[in-house]
């Protein structure tokens, strides 16, 4: 099923790419990928800050299905600004700075990544999250112009390890050390049990903040989509 599904993406919604945080979720869609032989990209944004063990997923998923993986990283003279102005790990003392960092250090290059395709794939899915409880197996995304897809929408989080195990998919080995959702090193931790899966994901940070820009629909008026919408079908 999930394979046909990425199917149907690709042969109608080509170029089609996949955002891969590396993530459990991401390591399914990856394997899914690979193993149909499907004609789509893969790409991870290397923020800069990620743990050692995340980055040797990029070789370990490239030299096990032959896949190229494509990395994008900040800018520099935008990470040194704010590491200037502000100090490194200023993303403790707010909100507002700790979005400023993710904004340069996803956002952009997720920007430039999704520049010229017609379509992403993320590895979300409802359970992750209250703020994505109704999140949709298919939208647009009108803050980059194009067709988003979340595939795993509905799986819950018992489905995603029981494919990585049955399909011997490479992982994460910091999910064996308690972590449920990794991002950057300095914003990731290890969380209890009874938990809820984001709760290590800046855990200084009251739940409805914690995103970091790349899901989080910008509004525009339904007149802007619809011209974004043609000019996709145009193009």
């Amino acid at each position: 099923m999930l394979g046909n599904v990425l199917r149907a993406i690709a042969e109608q919604h080509a170029p089609a790419v996949l955002a891969s945080s590396l993530s459990a979720e991401d390591m399914v869609l990856t394997h899914a990928i690979a193993r149909a032989k499907l004609p789509i990209g893969i790409f991870v944004l290397d923020t800069g800050r990620l743990n050692a063990e995340t980055l040797l997923l990029v070789n370990e998923v490239e030299k096990t299905y032959g896949l190229k993986v494509e990395i994008y990283k900040p800018r520099e003279t935008s990470v040194a600004q704010y590491v200037t102005v502000h100090g490194r790990d200023a993303f403790y003392g707010s909100v507002e700075l700790r979005k400023r960092c993710c904004e340069i250090r996803k956002v952009e290059p997720l920007g430039r990544a999704l520049a010229g395709k017609r379509a992403w794939i993320t590895g979300q899915r409802r359970g992750q999250a209250a703020g994505r409880a109704e999140l949709p197996e298919r939208e647009f995304d009108p803050a980059h112009g194009l067709e988003k897809f979340n595939p795993l929408a509905a799986w819950t989080e018992t489905a995603v390890w029981d494919y990585l195990r049955l399909h011997r998919v490479p992982f994460n080995r910091l999910y064996e050390q308690g972590y449920r959702s990794i991002g950057c090193a300095p914003c990731s931790r290890p969380v209890l049990p009874t938990e809820d899966v984001r709760a290590g994901r800046w855990w200084w940070e009251q739940p409805e903040h914690k995103e970091c820009g790349l899901h989080v629909k910008k509004e525009l008026s339904q007149g802007s989509v619809y011209k974004k919408r043609e000019s996709i079908h145009a193009g």
